[in-house]
């Protein structure tokens, strides 16, 4: 019976150890996982959303943790020097998301690059910054013609209007 129990406990530490490194790996802080958008969890979420805004997402992960919800999203490439502004731009749209959803503003949110994890704070300034962006988007929905927003030649490589495009970048 000793030994069942010692067994039993060494296999519990064992999962725990392997749980925290999973977690590390995903850069996700300590804390309740409340949403994943992952398909190794096995069902997916519904997706947030924000009818005023007519915004819809799915961030990786929702972490609870002292009573607050933090978005983080895994990015799959090597960590660059600064986030993306369009990374950026994600995590604070899952920022508003969040605090539409569930009625708790983020203090920040977290992205996951390959060996490196960025915070981002959720300030107003990127929440004003981010509505603006959502205005221009809308506006440009309904033009006939917008112009490519980048000089970022591998961006133009992986993007589906390539061959259509008559702005694209090298």
């Amino acid at each position: 019976m000793l030994y069942f129990a010692l067994a039993l406990l060494f296999l519990a530490f064992l999962f725990f150890w392997q749980s925290n490194r999973q977690r590390q790996a995903a850069g996700l802080p300590g804390g309740r996982i409340i949403y994943t958008d992952t398909r190794g969890w096995g069902k997916l979420e519904k997706p947030l959303y924000y009818a005023a805004l007519d915004l819809t997402g799915k961030p990786d992960y929702l972490i609870q943790k002292d009573g607050q919800i933090v978005p983080v999203e895994v990015k799959s490439g090597k960590a660059p020097d600064a986030p993306y502004d369009s990374h950026i731009y994600q995590l604070a749209a899952y920022c508003l998301l969040v605090e539409k959803t569930y009625a708790k503003r983020p203090p920040y949110g977290i992205i996951h690059y390959e060996g490196r994890d960025f915070a981002v704070d959720y300030t107003p300034a990127l929440e004003q910054s981010l509505l603006e962006l959502l205005t221009e988007m809308k506006r440009d929905e309904f033009k006939k013609e917008v112009a490519r927003s980048h000089e970022q030649a591998a961006r133009c490589k992986r993007c589906g209007f390539r061959e259509v495009c008559d702005q694209k970048v090298a």
